[in-house]
């Protein structure tokens, strides 16, 4: 049976010259044989404890911030599946791999299977210039990485974001699903599209 299992994991993001400390929600859908891991912030043996015996089949990056690929190669390297990401974050990419790449490009519209249950990939720009959300019609949640938390879009200000290409992401491609889907964060507590649809709609008036 399909499942997705959620931990946390701690540790620092750095970018433009400054360094936080962060909790970052680990995400791993699949059943008891096989699973996609989303994003790998802090830790290998954070994420392993949520995998378990199972194959990994692809490591999943919603976008290259440090504190979502840090451990992407070492965790590849681990348990044997490729790492996968938008071109278009690869000057993120660099600022903590170097020349070191990852195994294959996501596009958008395109399908990851894992255990019988599709992802549709929808890149979504503007937290950073690839990144994506990872929709599951037959969950009824999305994976929104750092584009949509619980109380509003991702940061902006940054090297490589957007705020008005990230609220154009947002309102065209997530709040186009259903109002009741789940949506899955990269920090804090999950929400559903509705609830923030609403409350973007309200703070624009």
């Amino acid at each position: 049976m399909i499942r997705i299992d959620h931990a946390v994991s701690s540790g620092t993001f750095s970018l433009d010259g400054e360094t936080f400390d962060v909790d970052n929600n680990l995400w791993v859908v699949g059943d008891a044989s096989e699973c996609i891991v989303i994003d790998a912030p802090h830790s290998v043996p954070d994420i392993l404890a949520l995998v378990g015996d199972r194959t990994v089949t692809a490591i999943v990056c919603t976008h290259a911030h440090d504190d979502h690929v840090r451990v992407a190669p070492a965790l590849s390297s681990a348990v044997g599946a490729p790492i996968l990401l938008h071109p278009a974050d690869e000057p993120l990419w660099s600022l903590t791999h170097g020349s070191t790449r990852w195994d294959s490009d996501l596009s958008d519209g395109q399908v990851l299977s894992v255990a019988g249950t599709s992802l549709h990939v929808l890149h979504t720009p503007g937290h950073a210039p690839g990144a994506v959300c990872l929709y599951a019609p037959s969950l009824g949640c999305v994976f929104t990485g750092d584009t949509l938390f619980s109380g509003g879009p991702g940061a902006t200000g940054r090297s490589h974001s957007s705020l008005p290409i990230l609220l154009s992401s947002i309102r065209s491609r997530l709040f186009s699903l259903p109002g009741e889907t789940t949506v899955h964060t990269g920090h804090g507590p999950s929400t559903t599209i509705a609830a923030e649809q609403a409350l973007l709609d309200s703070s624009a008036q």
